[in-house]
């Protein structure tokens, strides 16, 4: 841990030791696969529907891939002096900083270039194979080339979670003279360096259907991309939407923030969080908790209200938390933590109050998602 820990100079850091960043890239393995079960549990309980559970798994499924070739990149890591290191957000997220998703966009807009000039697969690996044999040294430089022949072409197979994943509509149901869509969109938000995915329930009124219409759907896309901000309202963003397109009427937005990941041996932690993980004392596998926060915004009722002097407009009335009001900008927020047992266990002989409005879900023998209270 001594690179690790000399690296820790900023909010931002760098793994250097090859055996550090593979348990790094192996607990967000476990994290990104228990997710998709806890998911799983969400539409069980009917939060989620069906159509909504497979858009998060769709994202979610991304997201193990994007790690999955970032590992690849950085597998030679402290092995060779060409190999990069990863830098990742040490203190309110755990996840890899915006700029490495970003890096990553640029690399697959030229991917056929790098692929064209690398040798393949099998080749590297039969030159590996004669170095040992015949020069009996490590390949160390063969070695590079195939993880980066790797990483490049889990970039050129697709199906990643980028920095930005442009909205898609997919059509729900027809509602009366209206049609139901449910918009969806990620990102890696830079403030944050936290996976972000908004879902976006709308009716649309217009006379071709949104995703087909090519004057109004690419402004719609234009619009949510440049509002996805971590620090903006959910109601400054649908009260915006629902005076910018007429004929489109928004009934719910959500936004589902994947993190942050704390863990003893990589995060710097504060408040409660902090007490329950250095007394759980979890190895290395079971050592985390990941934060899931879901905000939630559903209109209340639609109403006519005056749009200039001689026009009308329907605009959507928003519920708003009973408590916080207008301050929250929802009608409901609801943080939830996933936990190993033992990281639990140590939860409930801490008692944390910090903890106690979340909800729990544990990770159980064989991966087994335990809902507790």
């Amino acid at each position: 841990m001594a690179n690790l820990k000399e690296a820790l100079v900023s909010d931002h850091a760098q793994l250097y030791d090859p055996a550090i960043l593979r348990r790094y890239f192996a607990k967000f393995d476990r994290i990104t696969r228990h997710l998709g079960r806890v998911a799983g549990e969400v539409e069980a309980e009917g939060r989620l529907t069906r159509s909504e559970a497979r858009v998060l798994g769709t994202y979610l499924t991304a997201l193990s891939t994007t790690f999955n070739a970032l590992g690849h990149k950085y597998l030679m890591t402290g092995q060779s002096d060409t190999a990069p290191r990863l830098t990742f957000d040490r203190h309110e997220s755990g996840f890899p900083v915006a700029q490495e998703l970003m890096t990553m966009a640029l690399d697959a807009a030229q991917v056929d270039k790098h692929l064209a000039g690398m040798a393949s697969e099998a080749e590297l690996k039969d030159r590996m194979l004669r170095q040992i044999v015949g020069d009996l040294t490590v390949p160390t430089a063969l070695q590079f080339a195939l993880s980066q022949r790797l990483y490049y072409e889990a970039l050129a197979a697709g199906g990643l979670f980028w920095a930005r994943n442009d909205p898609q509509a997919q059509f729900i149901a027809d509602i009366g003279p209206r049609r139901h869509f449910l918009i969806h969109w990620a990102v890696w938000d830079s403030q944050s360096n936290l996976p972000v995915v908004y879902l976006f329930d709308v009716q649309d009124s217009g006379r071709k259907p949104l995703p087909n219409d090519d004057r109004r759907w690419p402004l719609v896309q234009q619009g949510l991309m440049a509002q996805s901000v971590g620090g903006l309202k959910l109601l400054t963003m649908a009260q915006g939407f629902d005076k910018d397109f007429e004929a489109i009427h928004p009934k719910r937005l959500r936004r589902l923030t994947l993190g942050p990941m704390h863990s003893h041996d990589f995060t710097l932690q504060s408040g409660p969080i902090s007490d329950v993980l250095k007394a759980a004392q979890a190895p290395d596998g079971l050592d985390w908790a990941l934060v899931w926060t879901v905000e939630d915004l559903i209109s209340d009722r639609e109403e006519e209200v005056k749009d200039g002097w001689f026009a009308t407009a329907n605009r959507q009335i928003w519920k708003l938390d009973p408590v916080h009001g207008i301050d929250s900008g929802t009608t409901l927020t609801e943080r939830m933590v996933i936990l190993s047992e033992q990281v639990f266990q140590a939860l409930v002989e801490v008692n944390a109050p910090g903890l106690r409005p979340y909800r729990k879900f544990v990770v159980g023998a064989g991966g087994r998602i335990i809902p507790a209270l």
